[in-house]
């Protein structure tokens, strides 16, 4: 979804007043009530800052959609301050504002360093995302998660809701055991500190090495005469894996002290990739703690008869009044089944954070039906908050040479990726020659800032629900809708309020007639707190992304066409150079929603 659909551009007081004045105007001209007055940005090739949709008023006004908007557009004229004229093409009324409103709004804003903030309004939101396994590191599937979450948790903030960034660790479980026995097997003793290698890396290696083991048993016992599915059940290393689960269950000390050491080295790995990715959680939530959640609550959804028992035992829930099916919750044996965890977590959840109203579960779209159902369950159970849940589905990520698997060794690491986005951030500045006076420390850092920044707006440009095909050179192009495209902007503005400031250039001060440049950025500096509203409410990093994308393409193009340090008048000058600056530092505020840094220069 583009920043630019169905989207009011300007700020409410505006939209409210002429709403007022349209309504008035169809009661005076023509006797009737309208009930809305539908608004939409003004097309590039017609005159005019905002635009009236005058076919809606049909239903209440008969005639020319054509007369309809010149009359509505006289009486504006004649009876608002801010619209100075209008032009009808087919039935759209194109409404030009005055300047003064638009020097009015600058003045209000350019000292407003919480612009675009909305105040906490007093609601609570927790924002799960990351949720990784501990069997390998994190890989660039997770960081589409990990940075749509993030994003969408800080956008959410901005929006005047206080945020919980959460996690569940998925710690436990038969993959868990696998790396575990492969170590067992076949490590020798080597730790993260003896071997040099990342703990996550590390304990990634073995549960590749299971599994290349692992099917070198299951073709042995093929070629023995067993059928695969026999055989995939009776090769040695998965039964054992098994009994090393079953171990794990029942406090085995030696199975539950490998268990602690191989996790605390993948702990201390993720922390690595974490930090170096600009992201941090509030609170960590642990399957091996959460699993046995639940149970508890499907027995009070028994007595209530939210929940029904069949003859087996099994408790289920019957969603087909909701277009659903029945979902089994609790299995005959007593057992709890994911759908149980995830009731008892959520539920475990707001225990924990009394004033959380809302939870966002950031997790691809192959688990939309989970979350439509566990959503449901928990509305069934009474929940109040339950309303207020959300599934920020998305898209998997793929890469051109196909799909990722984890268990045969070919995912991108995301430590690698980072680092690769660095080296490659670094062979194009360098080619373009823009890195003179640079310290090689200073030369590093700006490489990870825009590497980073690269692969963050990359990802984050995209609608959530559509699959991406990254590719890691297009997303380091200093040109086009990319995050060092942006970055060099604001490294620009940055130029030029240094050479501003040795200039000696004052104050900003009002100025009459705005260029018809400068007036297109204060239109889209407007649009700043309704789109982080809307971002908010569509749980869309991407509408922020291009948004600034946006911003910055009108700054260039008033960059080239409009002298700022050059102009004749000091006036001239100085409004120039703050407008500037409030570009500036929008961008920054946009992009640090979206976890992207920008360099003060490059």
């Amino acid at each position: 979804m583009g920043y630019l659909c169905a989207l009011i551009v300007y700020k409410m007081t505006l939209q409210d007043n002429l709403t007022k004045h349209v309504k008035e105007a169809i009661q005076k001209l023509y006797g009737s009530d309208l009930p809305s007055v539908e608004f939409q940005a003004t097309r590039k090739e017609f005159e005019g800052d905002i635009t009236v949709v005058v076919f809606p008023m049909l239903r209440v006004v008969k005639g020319n959609p054509v007369q309809i908007g010149t009359q509505i557009g006289e009486y504006l004229v004649a009876n608002v301050a801010e619209v100075t004229a209008f032009n009808v093409v087919k039935g759209f009324l194109n409404l030009v504002i005055a300047d003064i409103y638009y020097m009015q709004f600058f003045d209000s804003t350019a000292s407003d360093h919480n612009f675009g903030i909305i105040p906490q309004n007093g609601s609570a939101v927790m924002v799960e995302f990351s949720s990784p396994n501990t069997n390998k590191p994190l890989h660039l599937g997770h960081i589409r998660n990990i940075l749509l979450g993030h994003a969408v948790a800080k956008i959410t903030e901005a929006a005047g809701s206080k945020v919980y960034k959460t996690q569940i660790i998925n710690d436990r479980g038969i993959h868990i055991c696998k790396s575990m026995l492969a170590w067992k097997t076949y490590g020798n003793g080597e730790t993260p500190e003896s071997t040099g290698i990342k703990g996550d890396k590390l304990v990634g290696n073995y549960y590749v090495k299971f599994d290349q083991e692992y099917k070198k048993e299951v073709a042995t016992l093929i070629a023995a005469g067993k059928t695969e599915e026999e055989a995939k059940k009776e090769a040695p290393s998965l039964i054992e894996a098994q009994e090393m689960l079953r171990k794990w269950e029942a406090g085995d000390e030696e199975v539950v002290t490998l268990w602690k050491t191989m996790n605390q080295w993948v702990y201390d790995g993720f922390d690595v990739t974490y930090k170096n990715l600009g992201v941090n959680f509030d609170s960590l939530y642990y399957e091996s703690n959460t699993y046995l959640l639940g149970k508890d609550n499907i027995e009070e959804g028994l007595a209530s008869g939210v929940f029904f028992k069949k003859e087996d035992g099994s408790v289920w829930c019957d969603l087909t009044d909701e277009g659903l099916d029945e979902k089994l919750v609790l299995r005959s044996d007593g057992t709890a089944v994911y759908m149980t965890q995830d009731i008892g977590t959520a539920i475990q959840r707001v225990k924990d954070h009394p004033d959380v109203g809302g939870m966002i579960y950031t997790v691809g779209n192959e688990q939309d039906y989970h979350f439509k159902v566990l959503f449901l369950i928990l509305k069934k159970l009474g929940f109040d908050w339950a309303k207020n849940l959300f599934h920020l589905s998305y898209g998997m990520v793929d890469l051109p040479s196909g799909k990722m698997k984890s268990r045969e060794g070919t995912v991108v690491d995301a430590d690698d990726l980072i680092l690769e986005m660095a080296q490659t951030a670094g062979a194009i500045s360098e080619e373009l020659g823009k890195l003179e006076g640079y310290s090689e420390e200073e030369k590093k850092a700006l490489y990870k800032t825009i590497g980073l920044g690269a692969l963050k707006y990359y990802i984050l440009k995209v609608d959530p629900q559509k699959r991406i095909l990254f590719n890691p050179e297009e997303s380091v192009d200093f040109q086009g809708n990319t995050g060092p495209f942006i970055q060099y902007t604001y490294a620009r503005i940055q130029s030029i309020l240094r050479k501003a400031k040795e200039l000696g250039v004052q104050k900003a001060t009002q100025i009459e007639i705005l260029h018809l440049k400068e007036k297109e950025l204060l239109k889209l500096l407007q649009e700043y707190p309704a789109i982080v509203t809307l971002a908010a409410e569509k749980k869309s990093p991407a509408l922020i992304a291009n948004y600034t994308y946006e911003l910055v393409k009108a700054f260039n193009s008033f960059y080239q066409q409009v002298p700022i340090l050059g102009t004749a008048t000091d006036e001239e000058k100085a409004f120039r150079v703050a407008l500037s600056d409030q570009v500036g530092q929008v961008i920054n505020k946009g992009f640090g929603l979206l976890g992207i840094e920008v360099p003060e220069r490059m």
